[in-house]
């Protein structure tokens, strides 16, 4: 989660950001940033009955759109400024972005980031040229941590979305949507802070004031929602999410008072949703994305007849840890009823448990594993109650299989 501190922002939010200052950002990012490619999916187009298209920043350099609005804030920098250097905190895109960013510039960079980063975002921000400090167990700890080297040594702090410069580069997105899918109809993003859908808002509704733009929050950390009733950016209690790039606790000034005016509509996704469409991206469209950046795809898997089509889904990221990649795939697969988990009860002998593998076997239902409990007082004396986790084909198939053992004679309890 990242709520700004005092100081948090080097740039007051009354600084509006128009296409003309997103026009710059393009060309301030000409040879830096790549210009990602449109994919289409025709199962997301089916659902929604109209084209979807993924436009695939995760492909970006650094592996996210970061490193759009990094470039542009601190090639906006002073000599004076660039020659104390710069100072970010972030738990894994921002940091690379501006790690690749200063780098390019000539510029030298500190990174916070907390001291259960995954290392391979930390190896890659090492990488990319930056000075990595670890600090903090959470963001919030590791921002504070960052803003106190910024007062102690007058390094300046690249904020990860509030800050006017850092909303127009995001934007240069915006319009690469328009020039590859300019019969677009609705853009669905996601949104942490608001950055990125701040700046995308500001190029094309200047130009293509007809398209709607749908924002999309994690369920356990959505604070646009509440900060859009209220009429100010308020800060949650808690926040809880898979999706770490968009686990933001407060909207940024800066973005939201350009979301406020110019973005259509936030909306909320599950955490299932979520695990689902990384599920989704990656059987479907071949493509590693992060749960922050699939949250477009969850939004579209959860509400296909919500939109107008063509649509165009902004993956924004494809940074994710291996392990957290094995942990959401495999809630993924539950979540899309792949696999099948069922306790039944057998007698204590020598070719029980065959006998039920074979039935298994025969219901093309894959064991991933098996549990064996005798010490329980529910049971008889010659009772075994076996606990079966079983890979599936999908929802049908759970019911087909749990039929079929039914039928063979076995008392089955389904636990999900």
């Amino acid at each position: 989660m990242v709520s700004p501190a005092p100081g948090a922002s080097a740039a007051p939010a009354s600084r509006s950001v128009t296409v003309d200052d997103v026009r710059a950002a393009q060309k301030t990012l000409t040879g830096v940033a790549r210009t990602t490619s449109m994919e289409g999916s025709r199962h997301l187009s089916s659902l929604v009955g109209s084209p979807v298209h993924l436009k695939c920043e995760n492909l970006q350099r650094t592996g996210s759109f970061k490193l759009r609005g990094a470039y542009v804030r601190i090639a906006g920098l002073t000599p004076d400024e660039r020659a104390r250097g710069v100072v970010a905190a972030s738990a894994g895109n921002h940091a690379q972005g501006v790690a690749l960013a200063a780098s390019l510039l000539g510029v030298d960079s500190t990174v916070f980031m907390p001291e259960g980063a995954p290392l391979p975002k930390v190896a890659a921000t090492r990488d990319y040229g930056a000075e990595v400090r670890l600090r903090g167990q959470v963001v919030d700890e590791t921002l504070r941590a960052a803003q106190e080297y910024a007062e102690e040594t007058g390094a300046v702090f690249i904020h990860p979305f509030d800050h006017p410069d850092v909303v127009a580069g995001q934007g240069t997105l915006g319009l690469e949507i328009l020039e590859q899918c300019p019969e677009v109809r609705t853009i669905v993003v996601g949104v942490g802070g608001g950055g990125l859908i701040a700046g995308i808002a500001v190029a094309v509704k200047e130009l293509r004031p007809d398209v709607r733009i749908i924002g999309v929050q994690a369920e356990g950390a959505a604070a646009y929602p509440p900060s859009l009733a209220a009429g100010r950016p308020v800060v949650l209690d808690s926040v809880s999410t898979m999706a770490d790039g968009i686990k933001v606790g407060r909207p940024g000034d800066v973005p939201f008072e350009i979301v406020g005016g110019l973005v259509d509509e936030v909306r909320t996704v599950s955490e299932d949703a979520l695990s689902s469409a990384l599920l989704l991206c990656l059987e479907r469209a071949k493509l590693v994305v992060e749960p922050a950046g699939a949250s477009p795809v969850a939004a579209l898997l959860s509400r296909p007849e919500s939109v107008e089509g063509p649509v165009v889904a902004v993956l924004s990221g494809g940074n994710v840890d291996p392990l957290v990649m094995q942990r959401t795939l495999r809630h993924g697969m539950a979540a899309a009823g792949r696999y099948l988990s069922l306790r039944l009860r057998l007698t204590d002998r020598p070719g029980a448990l065959a006998a039920l593998l074979r039935e298994l076997s025969v219901a093309d239902a894959n064991v991933l594993d098996v549990g064996h409990v005798r010490t329980d007082p529910r049971l008889g004396l010659d009772e075994v109650e076996v606990e079966l986790h079983l890979e599936t084909k999908g929802p049908e198939h759970c019911e087909d299989v749990a039929a079929k053992l039914r039928t063979a004679g076995y008392t089955v309890v389904l636990t999900r």
